[in-house]
């Protein structure tokens, strides 16, 4: 009778080639060093009993699992999903995949799932981990190899990649003064969001500069509920132009202020924060700062394989924002 295929074992394959278990052990996971004939008779037995290695087993055997984790704040967010896609793709070209875990946004979350999911992979990136700076720079000595993603700090010792948040703020604000704003909203993201403080000192030094304008704050969150909550705090500020923490809380805000009767951009603009796809599609279409998360993932990725393979990872990288002008901002009211 014919053997079900992949029902061999690593015992069955050695004694019809007539080699120890341990030989075919070495040989499938690519670490004998003896004569190359009998490697060929190994694998040739394994291909007439069709034996299939224990992945497993070979994990064990070389202390390897070929898996990296990823933890993000919120999978939901298509800017994470972006990080993500460039990073899960570069790796699986080395032959490695990528295991997600989400905080849904819990810094008291981060700690646990990333130990946890340490443990099954081979290195792992945070990417903007929410939870305080002392905690995480006594994470990312238990994690390594590790690299970390929009938490930029001189005290951590991994590689990190980063956008400067404030240079873009910044950028996004001088569009909406050139255009005669002066009565802001500054609509915040998470308090423990190390680039809502980013932001907020980004407009601070912005607004100084130019010393003529008023702001109000409004603390709001991550997510397009949260914009669409914050849209009558932002109309009541008075304000002229509102400058959102991202664009899933910019397209809320724009749909929230649709429901009060407030028109964009004819009344308040609205600008947003990366660039996610939704942004060019959305009614208005939505002024943002530009970031290529795309090629964060891509960047990460070639840190941690260096990592891996205990070689000097390249240098940290700063990305800088890029202010693209569309449909959601326009010149201040009279």
């Amino acid at each position: 009778m014919a053997r079900r295929s992949g029902t061999a074992t690593i015992s069955e394959v050695a004694a019809h080639a007539g080699v120890s278990p341990a030989t075919v052990s070495r040989v499938m996971n690519g670490i004998f060093v003896g004569e190359p004939a009998v490697a060929e008779r190994v694998r040739a037995s394994a291909r007439e009993l069709a034996y299939e290695p224990n992945h497993l087993a070979r994990s064990l055997a070389l202390g390897q699992t070929k898996a990296v984790a990823f933890l993000v704040p919120d999978l939901a967010n298509p800017t994470f999903q972006e990080v993500l896609s460039g990073f899960s793709k570069t790796a699986a070209k080395d032959g490695y995949r990528a295991l997600v875990a989400d905080s849904a946004e819990s810094p008291a979350d981060e700690e646990l799932l990333a130990t946890e999911i340490r443990r099954r992979t081979d290195a792992i990136v945070l990417c903007a981990p929410r939870m305080p700076e002392t905690d995480l720079l006594r994470l990312t000595e238990t994690l390594k190899p590790l690299v970390v993603i929009n938490r930029p700090s001189p005290l951590i010792s991994a590689p990190s990649l980063s956008v400067d948040y404030q240079s873009g703020i910044q950028g996004l604000a001088r569009h909406l003064y050139d255009l005669g704003h002066r009565r802001f909203a500054l609509v915040l993201g998470p308090e423990q969001s190390a680039s809502t403080a980013q932001r907020q000192r980004g407009f601070d030094e912005f607004r100084a500069t130019v010393g003529d304008i008023d702001v109000t704050s409004v603390q709001a969150g991550a997510g397009l509920e949260d914009g669409l909550d914050a849209a009558s705090a932002v109309r009541d500020t008075g304000a002229t132009a509102a400058l959102a923490f991202n664009d899933l809380v910019a397209i809320g805000l724009i749909n929230g202020l649709a429901d009060l009767g407030v028109r964009v951009p004819e009344d308040i603009s609205v600008t947003g924060f990366d660039d996610i796809p939704f942004a060019q599609f959305c009614a208005p279409t939505l002024t943002t700062a530009s970031v290529p998360h795309q090629e964060l993932g891509v960047e990460a990725w070639q840190r941690l394989r260096s990592l891996i393979r205990d070689e000097r990872p390249s240098h940290n990288l700063v990305f800088q924002p890029r202010v693209e002008v569309r449909a959601s901002t326009g010149a201040a009211p009279a």
